[in-house]
């Protein structure tokens, strides 16, 4: 069955179709709430509450890009527990920085590679963290999730310029976070900075 079919069934109410469509896109939300908010926990409860807001709004989707429509929930769900967090912090970000599984690495990494690999993706985290919220949603969206500048636009409720330079200026903060902490890459990269 196709997505729009799948998405007519879910607004006449059969739950067992919108459970195929939280089963095709729970990683992408869920990987989007864990960029945006660093901890596992808060990304899972963002990551809920964006399948039970979907599941409640799902009547008022006029069809479209259901991805998008679904990330700009997951995108509001994230904003809402970030600024939760700022009234009442129970956490640091440093203090409760997840360590992102990787895919199996393939058997030519030594281990020297691969702890310099976890490191650079603990240190990427760390950067994302330090961005504002509008820009690490436009960095992780564009290079970590592969949406195009539309897509996005559409995910975050906003023009196509505003899209455009949030994703540069995010960039430009994360190279420049990177670039203070250039001890954490090897030697090869070091030498061509």
């Amino acid at each position: 069955m196709d997505e729009s079919e799948l998405i007519k069934r879910c607004q006449q109410g059969q739950v067992i179709c919108f459970n195929a469509l939280v089963e095709k896109y729970q990683g992408l939300v869920y990987n989007l709430a864990l960029r945006m908010l660093g901890n596992s926990e808060a990304a899972e409860d963002a990551t809920q509450e964006t399948f039970i807001s979907a599941w409640q709004g799902i009547n008022g989707f006029r069809g479209g890009n259901f991805k998008a429509w679904l990330l700009r929930i997951a995108g509001n769900a994230c904003r809402d527990q970030l600024r939760l967090s700022k009234r009442r912090p129970s956490f640091s970000l440093e203090a409760s920085l997840v360590t992102l599984d990787e895919p199996a690495a393939p058997v030519e990494y030594c281990p020297e590679e691969m702890a310099e690999r976890r490191m650079l993706g603990e240190a990427v985290q760390r950067g994302l963290a330090e961005l504002d919220p509008d820009q690490r949603m436009a960095v992780v969206l564009c290079d970590m999730q592969g949406l195009d500048y539309e897509e996005i636009a559409t995910v975050m409720g906003t023009s196509l310029g505003t899209v455009r330079s949030r994703i540069a200026r995010g960039r430009q903060h994360l190279r420049d976070y990177l670039v203070r902490r250039g001890e954490l890459f090897g030697q090869q990269i070091r030498l061509n900075r």
